[in-house]
């Protein structure tokens, strides 16, 4: 399946205390193809949104970026990072729409939902503005809002939450992209309406056959609406396979450390949930070796003197991991105990 959105290399920098550049996304690279659902999963600090960000080319102005992002449509790839601005605008809302984390803040809070809509289509379609009002009415409608007509002459803070949610998607498929950026839409909802939430666009993903980034920190969340799974940990991308391997087989030990983490049916109560020990390293205090090294029960020698390399475990199933034949004795143990662990 030809790739509709393509990362290659991407580096974002920022600058830190005396000049010195500090690494927020490291050497990323994926690819989504057309209707496929990515999830990006990882702790708070491990360059999601930022890879978001970029996709979109809405960092902020003192953002150093390199590598490639391009965008394919009907045969013609664009580099996001190349095309003038107009061009970047016309795709921002069109072709590539975005979900932010939090709707109140990225709504207007003195400007009708129903204008916001509108809005949109009015940036993307020669239109006039009573057929943007039926048009954002519409989009309304499709993410089941009730008395959408009335509604839409509403204000953010007139709606619940899950509405407010509700009110971003629509104005996210109003124009009918063909990639849809999810960032954390449903960590802020109940349980209840993130199941919702989560239906809806899966509903929506299928009708419009749109091909999806879903950003979250909750693997339970990624588990119902991802095809493939990414795992990052300080702004590098640790593992990337199907959903059935990297929920059945994790190859990185961060990747299991986070599966542990989740409580199940089958967790004992009278115990305490087991944690990850430790920290996302800050951008001044990098590992000079693996980035997870200091959190890693495997560690040894090695890990804190070179970086793993990004390797194929299997196929379709990259991981961060060391080559066999690099491994001394006492990390082979170490790889005997993590797939004994694994079985």
């Amino acid at each position: 399946m030809a790739a509709l959105l393509e990362i290659a290399n991407l580096n974002v920098q920022f600058a830190g205390p005396g000049g010195a550049l500090l690494p927020a996304v490291r050497d990323l690279s994926l690819t989504i193809a057309e209707g496929e659902v990515l999830g990006l999963v990882g702790e708070s600090g491990s360059g999601k949104s930022l890879t978001s960000l970029a996709v979109m080319r809405l960092l902020p102005p003192q953002a150093r970026v390199s590598g490639k992002i391009r965008y394919t449509e009907n045969n013609q790839p664009l580099e996001i990072f190349d095309i003038r601005e107009e061009q970047i605008r016309n795709l921002r809302g069109n072709r590539m729409a975005m979900i932010f984390q939090e709707p109140m803040t990225a709504l207007n809070p003195v400007m009708r939902v129903g204008d916001q809509i509108a809005e949109a289509v009015l940036a993307h379609q020669p239109v006039g503005k009573r057929t943007a009002w039926e048009q954002a009415v519409a989009a309304m409608r499709e993410v089941a809002i009730p008395e959408p007509e009335r509604r839409a002459r509403d204000y953010p803070h007139q709606l619940s939450g899950g509405m407010r949610q509700r009110i971003m998607i629509a104005m996210a498929i109003v124009n009918r992209p063909q990639l849809l950026i999810a960032d954390e839409p449903t960590t802020a909802l109940d349980v209840t309406i993130q199941a919702q939430i989560l239906e809806l666009l899966a509903q929506l993903q299928s009708k419009f056959r749109l091909a999806m980034l879903f950003i979250s920190h909750d693997l339970a969340v990624i588990s119902e609406v991802a095809d493939r799974v990414g795992v990052m940990y300080a702004g590098s991308l640790v593992e990337l396979a199907t959903k059935r391997q990297i929920f059945h087989r994790p190859a990185h030990p961060y990747t299991q450390g986070l599966l542990r983490a989740v409580p199940t049916l089958r967790t004992d109560r009278s115990r305490p949930l087991q944690t990850i020990e430790g920290t996302v390293p800050g951008l001044q205090n990098m590992p000079a070796g693996c980035l997870f090294e200091p959190r890693c029960e495997f560690r040894v020698e090695e890990c804190a003197r070179k970086p793993p390399e990004l390797v194929e475990v299997e196929a379709g199933h990259r991981g961060l991991w060391r080559q066999p034949q690099r491994s001394t004795g006492t990390f082979a143990r170490s790889r005997k105990n993590l797939r004994a662990r694994k079985s």
